[in-house]
């Protein structure tokens, strides 16, 4: 069980969560980063937008990693479907060699 210490865009408060402590913090890093690269490509002054588009902009990564995931399964599922029918072809053509051989 981890505990964190949060102090961004004028707000702190502190959280506990099951992750442990290094982990949570390298979260709480990596928000501040998009924070940062927010506020410098941004004129945004309101700590709440600046919050809402960092939000909105971590759910657009994740959304695009969850669709490389599953175009990722979906292409190795079809690769393993190719390799079982090939493995079949094969395995039915040692068999008809076998027949043919006795």
């Amino acid at each position: 069980m981890g505990l964190l210490q949060i102090n961004v865009l004028g707000s702190s408060f502190a959280i506990q969560a099951k992750e442990d402590d290094e982990y949570l913090k390298k979260l709480l890093s990596y928000y501040k980063q998009i924070i940062t690269e927010i506020e410098k490509s941004d004129n945004l002054n309101d700590p709440k937008q600046t919050a809402i588009l960092a939000g909105i902009l971590l759910c657009d990564e994740l959304y695009k990693e969850k669709e490389k995931a599953a175009l990722l399964r979906k292409t190795l599922n079809s690769k393993e479907t190719e390799n079982n029918e090939d493995i079949n072809r094969i395995a039915n053509d040692l068999i008809s060699q076998i027949e043919k051989v006795l």
